[in-house]
């Protein structure tokens, strides 16, 4: 037993790895590659019902609007981390009036439920922070830390279990812990690095740092009314709030400097999926349909 417990905590102590951008110190069994890799059949499998039911990107307007506001976000990660370039990015309006939520996976994949935007009555420099905070999870690589964590502890599959993910399909092994990487609660250190991270990312393009103080002001404020998924794995605390205004001075120079911020241009026919393009045979989008 003692030589078991020595060899785990050897091998868990070689699977350490630093945090892009920061620095931190993060667990890491599960490379960002393979975590990349398993998001995509697990991104699918979460779009694909919303798609069916003709509630993906449904609303040109509000999709152009978030794919526009994505765009400059997205490109000023490609500049901290050049290699995601080769990213897949990609970006989905899932129209949920009461599912106040948004999320992404490894490899830049995102997606936004219309409550999230509706019910907070979100500013484009508010929405603006939303999407920042989750390219920042992406960039740090906290799905794959995520999915790391889920492995060690074999959590990913207990939680499944004691839910009964109906959504869960035929994903199994890592693919299956990609999907409950965006549902189990990240650690704090991980939401104090998506703020820092996606402070400065929204305001390098182009968007009022002061917007993610007020954002969580608003998610506070809907946590007491009860509702949003979103704060079951975003606490919002007047600390949080506290901890981003005392950013806001130091944002302000990056946010006046954003003249012209350049725009990452998601691929054409594979970030967007329509009720039009579903296949004629019945079974829902393929695979190949969008990622």
């Amino acid at each position: 037993m003692k030589r078991a417990v020595l060899l785990t905590a050897l091998s868990l102590l070689a699977a350490c790895a630093t945090v892009p951008i920061t620095g931190r110190s993060q667990l890491m069994l599960v490379s960002e590659e393979t975590a990349i890799a398993a998001s995509e059949p697990a991104y699918f499998k979460l779009l694909s019902g919303p798609a069916q039911e003709g509630r993906l990107d449904n609303d040109p307007a509000l999709r152009a609007r978030v794919v526009r506001i994505a765009g400059r976000i997205v490109a000023q990660a490609i500049r901290l981390r050049p290699e995601t370039h080769d990213w897949e990015w990609s970006i989905h309006v899932i129209d949920e009036p009461d599912t106040v939520n948004a999320w992404a996976m490894a490899g830049g994949r995102m997606a936004i439920y219309t409550g999230l935007i509706d019910k907070l009555d979100l500013s484009d420099d508010e929405l603006a922070q939303v999407l920042a905070h989750e390219v920042a999870h992406a960039l740090a690589r906290h799905s794959a830390e995520q999915m790391s964590v889920a492995l060690a502890t074999n959590v990913a599959l207990n939680v499944w279990a004691i839910r009964e993910r109906p959504s869960a399909g035929e994903l199994t092994g890592v693919s299956l812990a990609a999907m409950l990487a965006i549902q189990l609660p990240n650690s704090r250190e991980a939401e104090s690095e998506a703020d820092r991270i996606g402070i400065e990312l929204a305001a390098r393009a182009g968007y009022d740092p002061q917007a993610a103080v007020s954002l969580w002001r608003k998610m506070s404020r809907a946590a007491k009314s009860g509702a949003p998924e979103f704060l079951s794995t975003h606490p919002s605390h007047e600390t949080r709030i506290a901890s981003l205004a005392a950013l806001v001075p130091e944002m302000r120079p990056l946010y006046a400097a954003a003249v012209n911020a350049p725009v990452y241009r998601f691929s054409p026919g594979v970030e967007r999926l329509t009720v039009a393009e579903m296949p004629a045979d019945g079974e829902g989008p393929r695979k190949a349909d969008f990622r």
